[in-house]
């Protein structure tokens, strides 16, 4: 509570002690009033003019206070309340109360936040003006007594009271610069402000507010006879006595509580001190190769002990063609396994008879493509290419992208810059001495005068450059960022300069005399970066430092590569020109596209010895972009021509140098290089005809993934005709029919899979990697449609123009005939003979493993090491002058990127609820928006936020109080009175009552805020909104309500990627905080979010994207390769581990995972099918008689073609346990009755024979291995003899098991009868058929019943093994 004042206290002794106290205390100061008499005041009344215009001195006056006149009561009542009782007799009158009101007006505006700072610092300046008790702290020390003008006085302060008042105040914010109040009031920045030194500045008459020069002591003991003005002060925690709340949190530290502390960060996953990842993998791969290794030398071991049949590889049981082979999944097939065989055998009937079709009609084929491609690329007419950054990765669905619209929709579009980064090579520092005793100040060569001149030079030919569009002049000013226009048009320039008026003038002002320097370009420099904000400096020159834009150039944009807050060191310049971003104003964004064309020109050209100079603007990464585009086209063409050169040299099977023009493919590879080309036309022109819009992704990327697809399918075709021999009586037509069923369900199986991998890979939520996606997906397919048509037509007429020894290209010119040879080509002789033997060597294969399991665990282990995001440096091209401009940028810059905190429509701001939820100021949430986001920005290494937001709403609360003369209007047309005004009809918006003190009512809050937001600040009214917040709230329905408003701070200095990811992950779980606290949607928004929006999900998107290719491409694969699962298993798991490896090989190479990753790993997905499908379908399909052979037939054939195809990315080296049991029975049985034509029953039905012949002897009958062995060697021995055929097969197989029963036990007769039953069950025979077929049997046998061991014992083991 404040103290009373001995006058309003009522002395009334009640004893003697009472009274002998006082009159000694009267006695022990008997001295002092003899020396300064009974109170009186040392001025009254103003006399002569200063030369602060407007102000006069006061009159020297030491006579009693004197009542105040009526006119002034309202004035003592809004600022000396205290002084307000009785005969109201003060040392003032009402013109000195009219001169501090004017005086403290800035003050008011920006300490009245906080209502005890306020309290305490009218308290020092009512008791200094109009206290009636001014002689016992205040002295007179000179008086001119030719006017009677007091010229300075010595004002005695309370060091307690001076402490309290700077503790009050001195963390009162001024939200429309992010700074504290007391760096515009203190004449320095509020970090080197203390309670002295912002009083002795506020009574300094260099500050241009203060009439004379007051002198203030400080002590709270009696000094020099005075007794210093120590009245009671209020702590910024306390409320006042006329109901003023305490003040906020964002005003008074010791509100808030303990201050934020981040969370800690997690530490790092680890065993035994190193990564856990690593360890793990470690660990499981030496498990694995453990088991791995232990298994192979078992399996080795093994198969040293297994005893072979003296009947060889025909008894062999694990030689497919041998008859011991009991496996039933080689004999009867499943269901599914002859539904792949049927659709396999469709697919082979359905491409031969295709491939017949456009041999004997290539014309007919060969123009259909031409119509049918000419029509898909008609398309290409409605082709738009997308080069916007926003539009190529952000989707238009995003949160980043419709909080972008909608702020864009509701504060227009973020402007447009133009920016420079100024260096000097020079070294050759200043130093400053000041008038003022203290510490020289250094300052860096790059703010030296004459550096500064040259910079300025440079800005001003920038600020004239005149570009042309559309033959019209368009100029800087035409399309630049001017807050205060139409009545201040000058452009907005973030410079050092401005703090100078963009003046070389003004930069050379310089105040002193003949031996000192009072001030000059240093000081105002030093005063301007603390309070970037003032109109007016406290040195000799009292320049402005408020830019000609009129708004405040904050040093930490200005100024780069200075340490903490030391400005002074800064080793580069920062000028920017925010330029207007005409979203919707197609005229207006070419002038400034054009203007900033002129402005890169201008400063490629610009030269100067003594700067340094890297640039950019908003145009500059789309410009450099697209130049390296074009510089791209000759790369392009270059790589088809090199492709061309090699398909027609690889292509031609030459057997010599006489054949060469008759054995070239000349014409067939520029056929194949126009289909490629053309298969990309068409999806282009097709994706166009719908108004997708292209990406440079897809015009470079594309042609490149189609031509690397198509050639392999073009080698496989081609080289398949080569190896190819004729057939008796096939005709041309036929071969290649026969060819193309071979070989196109493999490039159907490939070609599908991409196509399906590619589109599925359009469900990404990013723009660019959903248009490569469906572009790719489409060009490859139809790749595919012509290669299986015009292609092969072309091949016809290639192969009859060869026959007819014609030259190729040449065709009307013939050689004549010769004898021809016929050899393999040298990449099919080099797989062949060494390639696939040697990979698939016993010891090869496990080696193999061994070494691709060990690189899959490596990459695993570094998957989650791989950094996020993109380095726009990557993006440029090596000689860009926008490299320069990058590293600068993070060398130099020290703050982020403007972020705003935008609250949605439907807000109710006219309600105390609405307004508390958001303002930081008295009375407001401690929770609400601006206090979280203050809260944030104490702890902004964490949250990434750098500053207090600016807030238009505690602005506005300030501006309109009826303290200030800020806002006011002409009372009779109720139209906006400026405080500059001087007009006697202009009066306060709100009455100085305790009503009209309070916040406004919901009528006059919308009649006032308009105003406000058109109000431009002045030396009287800093507060004015419409260069800070004009844009930043959106008014509604003719101005009665308020829309959607934002809140600006800034992040702190960002970068690179992680930086960037982080600031917008910290932003938005802010702004959810925020809404949650109120109740309302809150969303953060910067310029940088729509581009670094995706990289918050691209982990998921990438494992998603590639998980749901793999399942396509497995479903694919299972469904065209005869719904063979475990050959779709193992084509998935082995592109799952390319994708796997090539993130790996991203760690090694530093390569981070972005959009532009993610395409190529989705293109990676597509090629991996490529191969992989051709191997494994080369492999189902082979009919050799062991998997060994199968997969060397298979790496020889396909995938020399592959590999001819210019892909040699990986190769399939392990060997595929499982073959399609269908065909494998075909082939078998085809080998068997090549080797054995007197057989004439088949493998598998021998097989069949011998397995029931087990299940009946031994799983039926009990019968002893022995015995089944026995009947085995005898039905065996039929075989080979040829006695078998399809009517007594059954009849000798139970005459074999009936003969090894009597032989080899003693069957009693009912026990013959049981078996003869059985028999005659199992086989479905005549039981006297079989009787009577006994004897003829033994008769084939040679009655040669009794078998030798080594006939027998090879069965009896394997028996044996498989009970």
């Amino acid at each position: 509570m404040r103290s009373l004042r001995p006058e309003e206290a009522g002395h009334k002794p009640t004893s003697l002690c009472c009274f002998l106290t006082f009159i000694f205390l009267c006695v022990g100061h008997l001295g002092h009033l003899l020396s300064v008499g009974a109170d009186h005041c040392v001025w009254y009344g103003e006399c002569g003019p200063l030369k602060v215009a407007g102000k006069k001195y006061n009159c020297n006056y030491t006579g009693p206070p004197k009542p105040l006149e009526p006119a002034g009561y309202d004035l003592l009542t809004e600022l000396c309340p205290a002084f307000d009782a009785g005969d109201r007799a003060i040392c003032c009158n009402v013109d000195q109360l009219q001169t501090l009101k004017g005086s403290l007006q800035l003050p008011l505006q920006f300490l009245s936040r906080c209502p005890a700072c306020y309290f305490n610092l009218m308290t020092l300046f009512c008791e200094l003006t109009c206290s009636p008790n001014q002689s016992q702290f205040m002295n007179a020390t000179n008086v001119n007594v030719t006017t009677n003008d007091i010229l300075e006085v010595q004002y005695y302060i309370g060091q307690r009271f001076t402490d309290a008042m700077y503790n009050a105040c001195k963390d009162v914010q001024a939200p429309s610069s992010n700074v504290k109040a007391l760096s515009l009031l203190c004449g320095k920045d509020a970090s080197q402000c203390n309670a002295t030194n912002w009083i002795q500045y506020m009574f300094d008459i260099s500050n241009g507010q203060t009439p004379f020069s007051i002198v203030p002591k400080f002590s709270d003991t009696p000094l020099s006879g005075f007794d210093p003005m120590n009245l009671a002060t209020f702590n910024c925690t306390e409320g006042l006595e006329d109901g003023s709340g305490p003040c906020s949190c964002q005003d008074c530290s010791q509100a808030c509580g303990p201050s934020p502390v981040p969370p800690p960060q997690l530490p790092p996953w680890t065993i035994l001190g190193m990564d856990a990842m690593v360890v793990i993998m470690w660990v499981s791969y030496m498990g694995f190769l453990l088991v791995f290794v232990g298994a192979v030398v078992g399996a080795w071991c093994y198969r040293k002990r297994t005893i072979l049949s003296e009947y060889g590889p025909i008894l062999d049981s694990n030689n497919p063609l041998s008859l011991n082979s009991d496996r039933p999944d080689q004999v009867n097939a499943s269901y599914s396994e002859r539904l792949g065989e049927r659709f396999e055998s469709a697919m082979r009937a359905t491409f031969s008879s295709w491939g017949s079709f456009c041999v004997r009609c290539p014309l007919l084929v060969i123009l259909g493509s031409i119509i049918l491609v000419m029509a898909s690329s008609g398309g290409l007419v409605y082709m738009r290419i997308t080069t916007d950054p926003v539009e190529l990765w952000s989707s238009p669905s995003s949160q980043a992208r419709v909080e972008k619209d909608y702020f864009d929709s509701h504060f227009g579009p973020f402007f447009r810059t133009a920016q420079l980064i100024i260096t000097t090579p020079l070294n050759k520092p200043d130093v400053y001495s000041p008038y003022i005793p203290g510490p020289d100040v250094p300052f860096n060569t790059i703010l030296t005068k004459d550096i500064l001149h040259q910079v300025l030079d440079l800005q001003l030919q920038i600020e004239n450059i005149v570009a042309t569009f559309e033959g019209e002049n368009v100029t800087l000013e035409d399309i630049c960022l001017a807050p205060l226009a139409p009545l201040n048009n000058n452009c907005t320039v973030l410079s050092v300069l401005n703090y100078f008026q963009n003046s070389h003038e003004a930069l050379d002002r310089v105040k002193g005399d003949d031996f000192f320097v009072y001030a000059d370009y240093h000081s105002h420099f030093l005063y301007c970066v603390s309070a970037p904000a003032s109109l007016n400096d406290t040195t000799e020159l009292h320049d402005p430092c408020m830019g000609t834009f009129g708004g405040p150039v904050f040093p930490w944009i200005a100024l780069g590569g200075y340490d903490a807050t030391n400005f002074n060191n800064a080793t580069a310049l920062v000028i920017t020109f925010p330029i207007n971003n005409f979203k919707n104003n197609t005229a207006q964004k070419g002038k400034a596209m054009a203007w900033e064309k002129e402005f890169i020109s201008f400063m490629k050209n610009f030269n100067h010895p003594n700067l340094t100079v890297s640039f950019s603007s908003e145009r500059s990464i789309e410009d450099e972009i697209n130049r390296e585009s074009n510089s791209d086209i000759s790369t392009i063409i270059l790589s088809y021509a090199i492709m061309f050169i090699y398909i027609s040299l690889a292509l031609g099977h030459i057997e010599s140098c006489r054949r060469v023009l008759v054995d070239s493919k000349i014409s067939l590879g520029i056929a194949g290089i126009l289909i490629v080309l053309s298969s990309v036309a068409a999806s282009l022109g097709i994706f166009s005809y719908f108004d997708v819009p292209l990406t440079l992704i897809v015009i470079e990327v594309i042609p490149f993934l189609v031509l690397a697809v198509g050639v392999d399918n073009i080698f496989i075709i081609v080289q398949t005709y080569q190896r190819d021999e004729r057939l008796p009586d096939e005709t041309l037509d036929q071969q290649i029919g026969r060819i193309l069923g071979d070989v196109a369900p493999s490039m159907l199986l490939s070609s599908f899979s991409e196509t399906v991998a590619f589109f599925l890979g359009a469900l990404s939520n990013m723009p660019a990697v959903r248009t490569f996606s469906l572009f790719a997906g489409l060009a490859v397919f139809i790749d595919f449609l012509l290669q299986i048509s015009c292609f092969v037509s072309l091949l016809g007429l290639d192969a009859k123009r060869q026959e007819g020894n014609r030259l190729d290209i040449l065709c009307c010119v013939k050689l004549p005939e010769g004898q021809e040879s016929k050899s393999d080509g040298f990449l099919f002789r080099f797989f062949k003979k060494f390639y696939a033997p040697f990979v698939l060597q016993e010891w090869v294969r496990p080696v193999v493993v061994a070494v691709f399991v060990g690189m899959l665990s490596f990459s695993i282990a570094v998957v989650n090491k791989v950094d996020v995001g993109l380095d726009q440096k990557l993006s440029m091209p090596d000689d860009s002058f926008v490299l320069d401009y990058f590293r600068n940028l993070s060398t130099y810059l020290h703050t982020g990127a403007p972020v705003y905190f935008v609250v949605e429509d439907g807000l109710d701001y006219r309600s105390l609820e609405g307004q508390n939820s958001v303002c930081g100021g008295v009375g407001c949430n401690n929770n609400s928006l601006v206090e979280q986001v203050y809260t944030a920005s104490l702890i902004s290494n964490y949250t990434t936020i750098a500053y207090t937001p600016s807030s238009w709403l505690d602005d506005y609360f300030d501006w309109v109080k009826p303290q200030s003369s800020c806002c006011r209007f002409y009372n009779s047309t109720g139209d906006f009175c400026n405080a500059s005004v001087v007009d006697p009809s202009c009066v306060h918006c709100r009455p100085l009552t305790p009503e009209g003190k309070k916040r406004p009512t919901a009528e006059d809050f919308m009649r006032f805020l308009p105003m406000f937001l058109s109000d431009n600040p002045n030396i009287k009214c800093g507060k004015g909104g419409h260069a800070a917040y004009s844009s930043a709230v959106d008014l509604l329905n003719n101005n009665t309500d308020v829309g959607a408003t934002y809140f600006m701070t800034y992040h702190t200095i960002m970068k690179d990627s992680p930086d960037f990811i982080t600031g917008l992950k910290m932003a938005r779980e802010l702004a959810k905080n925020i809404s949650s606290a109120m109740n309302h949607n809150v969303f953060a928004y910067s310029v940088f979010y729509v581009f670094y929006e995706q990289y918050l999900t691209i982990i998921y998107d990438t494992a998603l994207n590639l998980c749901v290719s793999l399942a396509a491409i497995f479903v694919v694969t299972t469904v065209l390769l005869g719904f063979e699962l475990w050959a779709a298993v193992l084509v998935s798991c082995t592109i799952a581990m390319i994708l796997v490896n090539m993130i790996g090989v991203m760690w090694l190479w530093s390569i981070s995972l972005n959009a532009v990753s993610l395409v190529n790993l989705v293109m990676s997905c597509g090629i991996s099918v490529e191969f992989c499908s051709h191997i494994v379908r080369a492999f189902s399909v082979s009919v050799k008689s062991s998997r060994v052979e199968r997969a060397e037939e298979a790496l020889a054939h396909m995938g020399s073609s592959v590999f001819s195809g210019i892909r040699c990315r990986s190769l399939e080296t392990t060997v595929i346990e499982y073959v399609k049991p269908s065909d494998l029975k075909k082939d078998m049985n085809e080998t068997f009755k090549e080797k054995f034509p007197h057989i004439r029953l088949t493998l598998s039905k021998i097989r069949s024979l011998k397995r029931e012949i087990k299940k009946l002897a031994q799983d039926e009958c009990g019968y002893e291995e022995m015995t089944v062995a026995m009947a085995f060697v005898y039905f065996e021995k039929l075989v080979l003899q040829g006695k078998l055929h399809k009517q007594n097969r059954k009849l000798c197989a139970g005459a074999c098991v009936l003969l090894a029963a009597k032989i080899g036990g003693d069957l009693k007769k009912y026990e013959v009868k049981n078996l003869i039953d059985k028999l005659e069950e199992r086989f479905r025979v005549n039981r006297r058929e079989l009787i009577a077929f006994e004897f003829p049997v033994l008769v084939a046998l040679e009655f040669n019943l009794h078998l030798p061991e080594h006939e027998i014992m090879p069965h009896y083991r394997r028996l044996l093994q498989t009970s």
